[in-house]
C-alpha cells in the first residue's frame, strides 16, 4: 500500500505496438501493477494498423494514424483511472517516444491544445489538428532520393556524419520531411509545428507546442551534434520556414512546462506536475540501463544492438551518434547487426548438436584467439558493415571454405565481438577503468559467451539490465527534478545493482585479443561491399 503523499514518477513510452507507462516511487521501485495499462495499438484500437502501422501499396511507405496515438492516451488514463491509480501523487512525467517519426500540427492547433475541454476526450477534440494524418515513422524506406540529395549537396556522406552524426538515412525525419515537400506541398505549407514522436508526446500534456530534444533530434540528419543547432544546409534542402516549423532544439533534461489544466480537471493530476523534455526510445533505453561514462551495452537478441556512452564523437557512415540524453555535454553511439543470435544459434545446430552445453564444451578446447583463426558469418546481409556470406581466415589471413566444429563455434564468438570493438573505437569509444559491459538479450545467460566479451572489451561484464525505454522515461522525470548539476548516476544509485558474471584477463586482451583487434579491422575493410 501507498503513502498517501508519496511522491511519483511517471514515465511513458510512445513506442511502435503499444503504449507503455511505468510508474516509479522516490526510491526508484517500479509499482509494477500499471504495466497491465498498457494499450496495445492492433488489438484494443480499431485503426487497421499491423504491428502498429500501416504498410502502403508501394511496399516501402510505411506510417501510422496519428490520431491513433492521441486515443491511446485516452485510453491508457482511463484504465489507470479505473485502477485507482493516484494522478495527485505524480511530481513529474516523462516519456520516449519511437525515433524518426513525426508528427503534423495543423495552423492554429496549437490554439486547440491551449483550450482543451477536460469533459471531452483528447481524440475528439484533435481529430482535425494535423495536416498530415498519416505520420511517417522509423520503418518506412522511401526517402532514397532525398537522402542521395543531402548527401550530394552538402559534400558527401562523410560530412553529413560529421554534421549530424549519420549519414543520410530514409528513416531520419530530415529526409521524410523533404520527400512530403515533394508529395505533399499544400499541406506541408499548412502545417505550423513539426514534432517528432517524442515531441508530440511531451504536447499532449504540456497542452502547448514543445521543442525538439537534443538526444532525439540527433535522428533527423538536421541537428548540428557538436553545436546543438540546427544545420542550416540540411535545412534548406528540406522545404521552406523549416527552422519556424522546428522550433528551437534544447538540452534533454529541460523541463518543458507543468502540465496542461485539462489533465488537472479530467483526472485530478496535480497542477504543479512537470513535463520533462520526452525523448527516443534509444536514447531511453540508455537511461532505463542506467549507463554512465565509459559504458557500454551490448544487447544480444535476434539483431544485435551496442550502446556506448562516448566523450568525443567521431561519427563514421556506419552507425550513429546522438547527444547524450541524460548528460547534454557527451554523446551516445548506437550500433546495429543484423546477424546476432540467428547466426550464433545457425553454428551451434551445426557444430554442437543443437546444445549450448555442447557449444561451451567445444569452447573450452580453444584457446582465446583461436589459434589466429578468424570468421565472419553474415547469413543475411549485414548492415555494419554493409557485407553479406561466410569469410574464414587462417593465421596467415588466406581464406579458408571452412573450419573444424570447435574452431567455427569459437570463430562466431570472437568475430562478432571484436567487430563491435572495432566499431566502437572508430567512433571515439574508450574504455575507463571504472567501464562496465551490460550484457541484455538470450545470450547473455551463457557463461563462455560472456568471457570472450569480457577479454574483448577488457571491461567486467554485468548482466540483470532490462531494456526498458518507459523505465528510463521515469528516472529521467526523476533525476531532472533534482538539484541542477545532479549526474544522472547519482539519481539512479539506489537501483537494485546489476550482476557480474565476467571479468576481463587482462593478459589476454593486450596479449591476444588487441593485436586480432587491428587484423580484424583490416579484414573487414578488404570485404566487398554490396
Amino acid at each position: 500500500s501507498m503513502a498517501a503523499n508519496q511522491k511519483l514518477y511517471l514515465g511513458i513510452d510512445f513506442s511502435t505496438q503499444q503504449l507503455k507507462p511505468t510508474v516509479i516511487d522516490d526510491s526508484l521501485n517500479e509499482l509494477k501493477d500499471y504495466e497491465k495499462c498498457s494499450i496495445q495499438f492492433d488489438g484494443e484500437l480499431d485503426y487497421k494498423t499491423s504491428g502498429g502501422v500501416i504498410r502502403h501499396s508501394d511496399g516501402r511507405t510505411i506510417t501510422a494514424p496519428t490520431i491513433m496515438w492521441v486515443e491511446a492516451l485516452d485510453c491508457l488514463l482511463q484504465k489507470l483511472k479505473s485502477c485507482n491509480f493516484p494522478f495527485e501523487n505524480v511530481v513529474s512525467i516523462s516519456g520516449s517516444g519511437q525515433q524518426h517519426g513525426s508528427v503534423y500540427w495543423r495552423k492554429g492547433s496549437e490554439d486547440m491544445l491551449k483550450s482543451l475541454d477536460p469533459v471531452s476526450t483528447l481524440a475528439e477534440q484533435l481529430q482535425s489538428a494535423f495536416s498530415i494524418p498519416d505520420s511517417p515513422i522509423w520503418m518506412d524506406s522511401s526517402t532514397t532520393e532525398q537522402c542521395h540529395r543531402l548527401e550530394q549537396e552538402c559534400g558527401g556522406p562523410q560530412v553529413v556524419a560529421t554534421r549530424t552524426g549519420s549519414r543520410a538515412y530514409e528513416r531520419f525525419t530530415g529526409n521524410q520531411i523533404a520527400k512530403l515537400n515533394i508529395t505533399d506541398t499544400r499541406r506541408l505549407i499548412e502545417t505550423e509545428r513539426i514534432c517528432l514522436v517524442s515531441s508530440f508526446g511531451a504536447c499532449l500534456f504540456a497542452g502547448c507546442y514543445v521543442p525538439i530534444d537534443y538526444s532525439d533530434g540527433s535522428g533527423m540528419n538536421l541537428l548540428d551534434i557538436q553545436k546543438r543547432k540546427w544545420w542550416p544546409e540540411a535545412m534548406d534542402l528540406c522545404c521552406p520556414n523549416l527552422q519556424e516549423k522546428l522550433g528551437e532544439p534544447v538540452p534533454s533534461n529541460t523541463i518543458v512546462a507543468n502540465i496542461s489544466q485539462y489533465y488537472v480537471s479530467r483526472y485530478g493530476f496535480n497542477p504543479k506536475c512537470k513535463i520533462v523534455a520526452f525523448t527516443g526510445d534509444n536514447p531511453s533505453s540508455l537511461a532505463g540501463m542506467r549507463l554512465q561514462e565509459g559504458d557500454v551495452v551490448v544487447s544480444l537478441g535476434t539483431s544485435d544492438t551496442v550502446f556506448l556512452w562516448i566523450t568525443e564523437a567521431n561519427p563514421q557512415l556506419m552507425g550513429h551518434i546522438f547527444v547524450n540524453p541524460v548528460d547534454s555535454s557527451a554523446y551516445m553511439a548506437l550500433l546495429c547487426y543484423k546477424n546476432g543470435s540467428l547466426t550464433r544459434e545457425r553454428i551451434r545446430d551445426t557444430c554442437a548438436k543443437g546444445e549450448w552445453k555442447v557449444f561451451d564444451d567445444l569452447m573450452g578446447t580453444t584457446p582465446p584467439g583461436n589459434d589466429g583463426y578468424i570468421g565472419f558469418y553474415y547469413d543475411d546481409p549485414e548492415i555494419t558493415p554493409p557485407v553479406e556470406g561466410l569469410h574464414r581466415y587462417g593465421p596467415d589471413n588466406s581464406t579458408l571454405s571452412s573450419f573444424p566444429a570447435e574452431r567455427e563455434v569459437r570463430a562466431v564468438v570472437e568475430g562478432q565481438f571484436l567487430a563491435k570493438y572495432v566499431h566502437a573505437h572508430s567512433l571515439g569509444y574508450r574504455i575507463t577503468p571504472n567501464s562496465r559491459i551490460l550484457a541484455t538479450g538470450g545470450a547473455s545467460q551463457n557463461k563462455s559467451i560472456c568471457q570472450v566479451l569480457a577479454n574483448v572489451f577488457n571491461a567486467k561484464v554485468y548482466t540483470g539490465a532490462t531494456n526498458s525505454a518507459s523505465l528510463g522515461a521515469a528516472y529521467r522525470a526523476k533525476h531532472d527534478l533534482m538539484v541542477a548539476g545532479t549526474p544522472f548516476c547519482d539519481a539512479v544509485s539506489s537501483a537494485s545493482p546489476y550482476t557480474l558474471v565476467a571479468t576481463p584477463e587482462e593478459d589476454v586482451h593486450r596479449n591476444v585479443y588487441l593485436p586480432m583487434s587491428d587484423r580484424v579491422a583490416t579484414l573487414l575493410k578488404q570485404l566487398p561491399s554490396f
